[in-house]
Parts: structure tokens; sequence; C-alpha cells
């Protein structure tokens, strides 16, 4: 691959065609290539030997079944070169349109991946500037790219009026050649897997090491000290996530980890109200002819703020589970006024009851009370919170963990993890995605064990998704994986 990042890091386009060639062909021969001679076959070099005053030099890999000259179709790996710098590097769909390519361009699981890739390389690289890009629909090519990206990528302009509505993943090479050989590697490992390709056995491991690493930005990892210093920052936080990903266990560790239980844990629910969290009027005995009357009762928020007033200055944390069961509007009523983590002054509402000492009819919550709730990304049989209330909580998505289930499970779990995840990351769209069952569903080590506890755990959650259509675009993926679970 050493002539193509030579090739890719030299400006200008002088014998242009040659060394592309050359370049390209170390890929399947000579010493040591990446890739079989079979890969080969599946692809088609055009490098069209064109000035830039001509037009828009290129070279790419395209499918073979385009003819060798003219516009061609479907998904192709093109560099750009250009006058006065590296050459840009690129996923392209061919002008004539996705075919032969429409099944690989117009599955989730392609452009996630491209996705994943450009985010690995920001974050590894980037140093706070974006180096890659990734369209966030590629079969949409009526879209330009957009403006603010063009001036990011402004050396690039002349490819970009020419070919911006077909570039679907974008990389600009910087001084640093160890962000060109990653991308390389990640987006031609890609475009060849698409092809059923895979590295020589030499590569495998880098190949592997390659997609794990661009893996944990589709399932990035969150750690609970991530958590606590937020809630330091912030106050208030979420835990959203799918099911199984570890969010309550989490929220109890830091509780008795961090805070040592100085907090307490709630749950709301669809009946969850204004009165049961902030306070309200409710009944209690006496000895008048009805039996009862009617008094001030704190609920769960005030005793909260009384108890963390009384804590020494030590962080409270009030941890709410499954929080968006509740219709948090109208259960926070006027109180989500007093939720503004970085707020210039002392917020406080005035009540309509007296709740006696030390509220009375003025609550106002301390500065060391903490909010942690949880949400079920999964869970549809509620309202989704509102832009109000989600504007004062910062939020964490907890994904699944390939390493927890390494850590706890035998091989079989480790096998159905892997085949549940891949189902959901190649065939789910984005909303789906958030369905993708955590790694709670696959922690046995023993064998024997394991096959009960996918039949009777993981195996209902999915005919669950099936049944209320969650999972319609991928149904007949699923199906074929419970039929694979039934068979253990």
């Amino acid at each position: 691959m050493e002539k193509l990042i030579q090739l890719i890091h030299t400006s200008g386009a002088e014998n242009w065609k040659q060394r592309c060639e050359e370049a390209f062909d170390e890929l399947y021969s000579g010493s040591n290539p990446r890739y079989p001679q079979k890969a080969e076959k599946t692809t088609s070099l055009r490098a069209p030997g064109s000035s830039f005053e001509s037009g828009v030099p290129f070279a790419g890999l395209i499918h073979p079944s385009n003819p060798d000259s003219g516009a061609y179709g479907g998904m192709s790996f093109v560099i750009f070169p250009i006058e006065n710098g590296p050459c840009l590097i690129s996923l392209v769909i061919g002008t004539q349109g996705l075919s032969p390519d429409e099944s690989i361009l117009g599955r989730p699981g392609h452009i996630r991946k491209v996705r994943a890739i450009c985010a690995m390389i920001n974050s590894q690289y980037g140093r706070g500037e974006m180096l890659a890009w990734s369209k966030q629909d590629p079969t949409r090519t009526d879209l330009d790219i957009p403006l603010n990206v063009k001036q990011i990528f402004t050396y690039y302009s002349s490819v970009f009026a020419r070919y911006g509505k077909v570039l679907y993943g974008i990389f600009r090479p910087t001084e640093n050649r160890e962000a060109t050989v990653k991308i390389l590697k990640a987006f031609l490992d890609l475009m060849f897997e698409e092809r059923e390709i895979k590295p020589r056995a030499s590569f495998l491991k880098e190949y592997e090491e390659i997609q794990a690493e661009y893996f944990t930005c589709l399932f990035p990892q969150i750690k609970p000290e991530e958590v606590v210093n937020l809630l330091e920052n912030r106050k208030y936080v979420i835990l959203e996530g799918p099911p199984g990903t570890g969010k309550t266990r989490m929220a109890m560790q830091i509780l008795k980890n961090d805070y040592k239980n100085n907090g307490t844990t709630i749950q709301f629910h669809p009946n969850t109200t204004y009165e049961t969290f902030v306070g309200g009027l409710s009944p209690e005995k006496d000895a008048s002819e009805l039996g009862f009357h009617f008094a001030p009762k704190r609920g769960v928020l005030m005793d909260a703020a009384v108890s963390a007033s009384h804590s020494d200055g030590k962080n409270y944390l009030l941890h709410i589970d499954e929080i968006n069961r509740a219709d948090l509007s109208k259960v926070l009523g006027e109180a989500i006024y007093l939720f503004e983590p970085k707020s210039e002054i002392s917020r406080k509402v005035e009540l309509a009851h007296d709740f006696g000492n030390p509220i009375n009819n003025v609550l106002q919550l301390p500065d060391n009370l903490h909010i942690l709730g949880t949400m079920n990304t999964a869970d549809r049989s509620i309202a989704i919170v509102d832009v109000a209330v989600r504007r004062r909580f910062a939020y964490l998505k907890l994904w699944p963990q390939m390493e927890v289930v390494n850590k706890y499970s035998c091989d079989l779990m480790k096998e159905a993890f892997i085949k549940t995840i891949s189902i959901f990351v190649e065939y789910s769209n984005e909303e789906s995605f958030n369905l993708v069952p955590g790694h709670s569903y696959f922690l046995e080590k023993d064998t024997e064990k394991a096959k009960q506890t996918l039949k009777v755990e993981l195996a209902p959650l999915l005919e669950e998704y099936l049944a209320q259509g969650y999972v319609a675009s991928f149904a007949d993926s699923i199906r074929a994986h419970l039929q694979w679970i039934e068979s253990l």
C-alpha cells in the first residue's frame, strides 16, 4: 500500500494513469499484498488522464460491470488529486446511479459503518478538527455536500462542484500519514467486505482490530466516572439506551460508590403525578364525619431537597428509574423552572400550599442535589420527552458492550451476541437501532444455561419487537435468528 499512500500525498496529476495503475496493483500483487488475487476481479480501475483545466482527474475502483469509459454506477473507492495538496480520499456513488450496488448502498449497515469510520478518524487524529465526513443517506444523490463541510474542505472545491452530490464518505489527508493509512485500510476493507472479500490471512488480525475500533464509535462505552463528572457540572443527567445495557445497575453503583448511599431511588410509572413527585394535597385520617381531610404533603422532590440541605454540603443523589414512563411535563409542573444547572440567579417557585418547615410555600433546589434518571429507549408505550424538559438534562447513551460479554460469558453467548448485534447494525434504521438488546441478555458462563437464557429472555424480547412492528424492515432476519435460537 506504500505506493498508494505516496500517490495520495503527492500533488498534481502528472503521469496520473500510470502511477495509479502501479499503486492500485500493489493491493493485490507484489511481495505482501493486503488482498487476495480474487479481490481484483470484483473491481475495475478507472483512472482517466485529464488535466485540471479540462476536468477533474480521479482514480477509482468501480464495479467491473461498468463500461471502460463514460458515466458509471454503483459503489466506488475514489481518490481525487489537486494541484497544491494531497488527494481527497472518498467513497462515491457513480453518477449513473446506485446500480449494480443498490442492495449495498441502500442497506443501513453500510452507511452506519462509513459514519463510524469517519467518527473514528476524527476522534483519533482530528485534534478538534474535522478530517472525515459522511453523508446521512448516500442514496440521496439529489443532495449536495453541506456548505459548512465545504468550508472545512476548501482545497477540494473543484471536486465538490462536479461530484459533491455523489460523495458519501470523504477524508482530507494531513501531514500525519498514519491517519491516511488507517482510513485507507478501513474504507478499502469495507468496500471489499461488501464484495464478500476479506484481507489475506496475514492481515486478518489488523482488519478485525480496525473494525473493532470503529465499532466502538457505534457503541461507545460510558464509564461511571464520566457520569459522576457530568453530574458535578450539570446536576441533572439522564442515562438512556436500549434494554439490558446496565443503566439502572450503573445508577445504583454510582449512588453506592460515589455518593456513599447519600440519596434515594424511586421509579416512575404512568400513574406518577405532580402531587407524588413535587407535592400536593393528600388525604389524612381524622375524627370528622368524613373520617379524613386533605392536607399538604411533601413529594419526593421536596423530601430530596430537604435531605440534601441537611447533608452538610455533601452531594445528594435522587435516582429516578424509568424516568420517561411518567409524563414529565405534568409531573414537574412549574418546578421545571428549578431545573437549570447553570442559572446565574437563585431559582425559587411559590407553591399553592404551605408544606411546613423548612419548605413552607417556597421550593428551592439546593446546589448539592443531583438528579440521575434512567430511560429505556425501547419503550414505545410512553410519550417522547418534550424539548422544554429535555434541554434541562444532560443525556448519556449506554450501548451493548462486547467487552462485558467477553469477560462474563461462554462462547455460545459471545456468538449469540455478535449475531444479534450484527443484524441490528446491518439492517435497522436509526429508530429501531435504539432497540438493539444490551449485553445483560448474554451474560452466562454455563453453555446449557445459556441456551435456556436465550430462549426465555432474548427470544421473547425479539418476538415482542416483531409483534409491535418495531423491526418490520428486517423482520425476516429477526425470524431467522429466532429459528437459530430455537435450534440450540
